[in-house]
């Protein structure tokens, strides 16, 4: 049937013309404003059109079918997933990656991933992904890349309805307005699902629920100053069930299952405000300060389990851009706290930094250095306890344009990770003892071509991994703790096509392989020397082809696949199941016409069912069956 259905496509490509030419896009959100074309970093960029083309319920979806990032619901947690980008496994690749959004860091102090369900697809005006680099802006984490989003701040206006099965119901809107003095926005999205997946014997579902906000205003009193000021709020609740044997997995994926501890239910609330300046001391030199603060409250309703959380953070940045110039230079300071069962926990990281970028004929060259200082602080019923690591970032890149439409560059980047404040406990809440932050060395060599039909990025990459940090678990749990693997490595390549292949058919493509490998590491008498780093498949293809039938109509079918890969908490490679291959055919079909897009998709078209493995028989059922939905968006 899908191949039927991908011969139907191609045979129908001689239909009516549109005019599409590619080009090369400008980076906005890193520290040195470039394109993709001069750029000496590895990078791909999603403008608000291929969100939209895409109708994605979440930013997670997105990444999971378009790019080279890989999501999985944490432990079946859909509105807080896992990440995985350049083979750092998707137990803790979420924690080597810094995702931003409009130059905030949002990123955890423990082991919650990034909450990027509150982030409405409809507010996105870009997503960049700087793969292998970041570090000297982005900091702390930034060891496979940073994600940068950043969101709208025009004068559009627009509204979007979908509906779809197992009771899913979606509202989003974005209102925006902008002229020399005054730039205002707002955007909310409100999303409720009954479930798929039985929770318990008396057939409840894995009900869920989102609301999620943002108000953003920018005002020019004078020409050489702009004030800055934002909110925004998100309330989240979700119940998900729990893990599954591989006979109840391979029987019916969708029940509750006998053997584990039953459903969870958690409500997670967040709000932040925000506010800035720019003063532009003169044509090319400009001082930036920003501060942010964000208060979250997570609440396991079935456990009687409370975590508050505050945090505070400010940057303050002075830049200098010229024609062939463009320098940098920083000081960042955040602040985390988080109070559970009357115990406080603090993280602080206090860093400065300078990036440069000079360009000459067809040479570009960046190179930039951080200094972070990060310490902890514990105070529980029984004991105090401190911490601090001092630690160091750079970045040297070189591009070189072979002429308008190709170039090379290289670039190595050393990057760190210091460990959350979950990693210092053991399982049941014992002090584990500090361990060392994570040290990496990075190096990239990529080539790019950017015609008018056809967009070709690769990149090769090699990474020489110190104290790469993760939990070792024996099978008694007696033994296990968070630690340390002594050495390791990891090495791939990266491919991006997207080619216009007639006037009304493209392909986009996405390809990624990575090895991961374990060199040096003894913990309990086990060595792991040699072995595969679990959580990693060696291959990851995502693949959409475009059908513009005519100006009004277009028809999408897009392809995920990852490859087998170690359960996530197989350290040994010796369990009995491995990871099995993520497979989902997805289709969809929209139709504009003037200020109204209709469209309908379908996710696993054939019904392929999909599991996260942390060990054997401990099976968590994702995008497990076939869903639908179908709704419009209207731009006013």
């Amino acid at each position: 049937m899908q191949k039927n259905i991908l011969l139907s496509l191609l045979a129908s490509s001689i239909l009516v013309a549109q005019n599409i030419e590619l080009k090369p896009l400008a980076i906005t959100s890193t520290a040195i404003k470039t394109d993709e074309l001069r750029s000496t970093d590895a990078v791909e960029i999603y403008t608000a059109e291929d969100i939209q083309k895409a109708h994605v319920q979440n930013v997670y979806e997105f990444l999971n079918q378009q790019t080279s990032v890989a999501t999985v619901p944490s432990y079946g947690n859909p509105f807080s997933q896992r990440l995985d980008m350049r083979g750092y496994g998707i137990g803790n690749g979420y924690q080597n990656i810094v995702i931003t959004i409009n130059g905030k860091k949002i990123n955890n102090i423990d082991m919650v991933p990034p909450l990027l369900s509150a982030i409405s697809p409809a507010s996105i005006e870009r997503l960049e992904i700087i793969k292998s680099s970041g570090i000297v802006v982005g900091g702390d984490g930034a060891n496979a890349g940073v994600i940068n989003i950043i969101t709208k701040r025009n004068s559009s206006k627009e509204i979007t309805l979908y509906g779809g099965t197992d009771g899913m119901v979606d509202g989003s809107f974005y209102l925006g307005h902008n002229d020399e003095k005054l730039s205002i926005s707002a955007s909310g999205e409100a999303q409720k699902s009954d479930g798929t997946r039985t929770i318990n014997s008396q057939g409840s579902k894995d009900e869920s629920s989102l609301k999620t906000g943002t108000l953003n205003i920018a005002y020019i009193p004078v020409n050489a100053l702009e004030l800055r000021a934002g909110a925004s709020f998100t309330r989240t609740d979700v119940i998900y069930g729990s893990y599954l044997t591989l006979d109840e997995y391979n029987d019916d994926a969708a029940q509750a299952g006998a053997s584990n501890w039953g459903a969870t239910e958690q409500k997670f609330d967040t709000d932040a405000i925000s506010g800035g300046l720019s003063y532009y001391l003169g044509n090319n030199l400009s001082l930036n300060i920003d501060i942010n603060r964000e208060e979250k409250k997570s609440n396991y309703i079935t456990y009687s389990s409370i975590s508050e959380y505050v945090y505070n953070s400010a940057k303050t940045t002075l830049e200098y851009e010229s024609k062939n110039m463009m320098l940098i230079a920083g000081i960042e300071g955040f602040e985390g706290e988080r109070t559970a069962y009357g115990d406080e926990t603090n993280k602080e990281n206090l860093a400065g930094f300078v990036m440069g970028n000079q360009q000459f004929n067809n040479h570009s060259v960046k190179a930039g250095y951080r200094y972070e200082k990060v310490s902890y602080d514990y105070k529980g019923s029984v004991a105090s306890l401190k911490d601090a690591h001092s630690l160091y970032g750079a970045e040297l890149g070189y591009n070189y344009a072979l002429d308008k439409e190709k170039s090379f560059f290289i670039n190595y980047a050393h990057a760190y990770q210091a460990p959350d404040i979950d990693r210092f406990f053991n399982y049941g809440g014992t002090f584990n003892g500090f361990i060392s932050p994570m040290k990496t060395d990075s190096f990239t060599f990529g080539f790019n071509c950017i015609m008018p039909n056809n967009k070709f990025k690769i990149s090769f990459f090699y990474v020489d991994l110190e104290n790469e940090i993760y939990y070792y678990a024996d099978s008694t749990h007696i033994n296990s703790k968070n630690t340390n693997i002594d050495k390791s490595y990891k090495y791939g390549f990266d491919v991006y096509d997207k080619w216009i292949m007639s006037e009304n058919l493209n392909l986009a493509l996405n390809y990624n392989y990575v090895q991961a490998k374990i060199d040096e590491e003894v913990e309990n008498g086990e060595d792991y020397s040699g072995n595969d780093l679990p959580g990693v498949s060696d291959h990851n293809l995502k693949a959409t082809l475009s059908y513009l039938a005519n100006k009004n109509i277009t028809l999408a079918l897009t392809q995920v696949y990852r490859s087998k890969a170690y359960a996530a908490s197989d350290f040994n490679n010796d369990f009995a199941q491995k990871q099995e291959a993520y497979k989902s055919t997805d289709i969809s079909i929209s139709y504009t016409k003037d200020s109204l897009e209709l469209f309908a998709k379908i996710n696993n078209l054939f019904n392929q069912k999909n599991g996260l493995w942390i060990e054997d028989n401990a099976i968590y059922p994702l995008n497990f069956t076939t869903t639908a939905m179908a709704g419009f968006k209207l731009k006013i």
